[in-house]
């Protein structure tokens, strides 16, 4: 697999892109959102993913209209 170096980013850079932690971006790479490709031991993420990621929506989902608390 060849790849372009100025397509690659190590993990600190990515970060800082995303104005994230260093820990947010290994999370994305272990549940599969970033790809990680290791060159002499330094682990590095693909720019374009970096810069096309989209955060889903977190969290718990909100109560509809329709349904209303009893009180």
């Amino acid at each position: 697999m060849k790849f372009n170096p100025e397509d690659l980013v190590r993990q600190t850079t990515a970060a800082r892109m995303r104005g994230v932690s260093t820990q947010a971006i290994v999370g994305l790479v272990q549940r599969g959102k970033l790809t990680k490709i290791v060159i002499d031991g330094y682990p590095f993420v693909l720019r374009s993913e970096v810069e096309k990621f989209k955060p889903s929506v977190g969290g718990r989902p909100k109560k509809t209209a329709g349904r209303k608390a009893n009180k």
